[in-house]
């Protein structure tokens, strides 16, 4: 069947739905599915992520008792930073690369067509390292092709990418390639970002969220065996399993997504590991974290497009978890948007029984368990990742309020980059990109 066909039907399946299960069911049905799937994913995660803990983390050192791992044969890594329009922020991002504890390293900086004299300050770092080799594009083409073109003038088979704007911990190269080195059918090792700007509620949330959220979800999709995505802003590939597969795709809005699905399609495993630490920053407006995460729906959307003529065939049958999940993502999305809008019109008319909605947020002791389930996620979630960050255990006050900022940042940004992938007549184009929101106050020192 045609992609495009094959999307309209999706799109329709998925909006009528709700309503069949409506009109065959009730509105109970719909509102226990919807209150309680976040309460299992969040158990699922809170179980996964403790496995994840106790089967590797546990054994691992930490503080003084840290042991970083020995590369065997000392390789060659290969660090390529893609810019663009980063006088800002790349020498301190170059500097963290070129000053890792493991030596043998090149730092190859992509300057992706940038206008605000990026290329000029990558040119005089260059004559000030040797490690450090640019590569000027240009025009902007995009972070897939920034990535491609600095893949072809590596000379390493280990290739640790990261974002221009971000910071590698001394020992995350070492952290990055010994799984490779170790496993070889690992293809990707994503590491373990964490925020630098917290000068609003937004930034302070965003902390929690990074071990809450999607370090549980990284740690659980690892204990299962595939991982959705890995981090865009720090991760390292196996050069023979991107020659395999054809390297990063260049009309994908999320290249990082694109690249796992391909791995995993190919049998590569994706490694998670947390000790690899990159300080990044994320934006601290609610515009810049619309943008943020509606671009990161929008390619979760397309990825699963695009693979979902494949996915189902025997050979793959090791993602089907993770399309299980997405599937169930959407859908709740959809479900709550239906949800609230009948709760709206209930202000005003007067519907039957069967759309009738009392409220938005559950009652009584369904609310008290969605609540408390809430709460053992956050603790269990900064308990694991304050080895990592002392200063974690700081952002509980603040992650509390996440839930409800969450679900309302996931339902919107879930149907408008849903509708948009697959209601979409254009063919796709080469994906570029714009500097993005940072913060809006200088970052905090690490």
């Amino acid at each position: 069947m045609n992609n495009r066909l094959l999307a309209l039907l999706i799109f329709i399946i998925v909006l009528g739905m709700p309503f069949g299960i409506l009109l065959t069911l009730n509105i109970d049905t719909l509102l226990n599915f919807l209150f309680f799937y976040p309460m299992f994913m969040s158990g699922l995660w809170i179980a996964g992520g403790l496995y994840f803990w106790w089967h590797w983390e546990s054994k691992w050192g930490w503080g003084e008792a840290r042991e970083v791992p020995k590369l065997s044969g000392n390789p060659l890594v290969s660090i390529l930073i893609p810019c663009h329009n980063e006088v800002e922020n790349a020498e301190e991002t170059l500097l963290s690369a070129l000053y890792q504890n493991y030596s043998n390293i090149e730092v190859i900086a992509i300057n992706d067509g940038s206008t605000d004299g990026s290329g000029e300050l990558l040119n005089r770092m260059a004559l000030q390292h040797e490690r450090l080799r640019i590569v000027h594009l240009a025009h902007n083409q995009g972070k897939a092709m920034a990535l491609r073109m600095g893949a072809l003038a590596a000379r390493s088979d280990y290739l640790v990418c990261i974002d221009g704007d971000a910071m590698l911990d001394v020992d995350a190269v070492s952290y990055l390639v010994a799984p490779l080195l170790k496993l070889p059918r690992v293809g990707a090792v994503t590491g373990n970002p964490r925020i630098r700007t917290r000068s609003t509620l937004i930034g302070q949330i965003q902390v929690g969220e990074f071990s809450s959220i999607i370090g549980l979800i990284k740690r659980t999709q690892r204990v299962y065996g595939q991982v959705f995505t890995v981090s865009g802003v720090v991760a390292a590939f196996r050069r023979s399993a991107l020659d395999r597969i054809g390297y990063w795709d260049l009309d994908m809005i999320t290249e990082d997504i694109d690249i796992s699905w391909k791995l995993q399609r190919d049998h590569w495993s994706v490694f998670y590991e947390p000790r690899a630490l990159c300080w990044i920053l994320m934006p601290e407006t609610l515009r810049g974290l619309w943008r943020q995460r509606l671009r990161w729906a929008q390619g979760g959307a397309e990825v699963f497009l695009k693979n979902l003529n494949i996915v189902w065939h025997w050979r793959n049958r090791r993602l089907w978890p993770l399309v299980l999940e997405y599937c169930m993502s959407v859908f709740w999305a959809f479900t709550f948007a239906i949800s609230i809008l009948l709760w709206l019109i209930n202000k005003v008319v007067v519907l039957p029984d069967f759309l009738y909605v009392a409220a938005i947020i559950p009652p009584g002791f369904t609310g008290m368990m969605l609540a408390v389930t809430c709460l053992a996620q956050f603790t269990t979630s900064i308990l694991i990742d304050s080895r990592y960050e002392p200063e974690l255990p700081h952002s509980l006050y603040w992650i509390v309020w996440y839930p409800l900022a969450y679900w309302m940042l996931s339902l919107s940004t879930t149907l408008v980059s849903f509708a948009k992938v697959m209601l979409r007549n254009k063919p796709h184009q080469q994906a570029r990109w714009i500097s993005p929101d940072r913060g809006i106050k200088p970052p905090r020192a690490i």
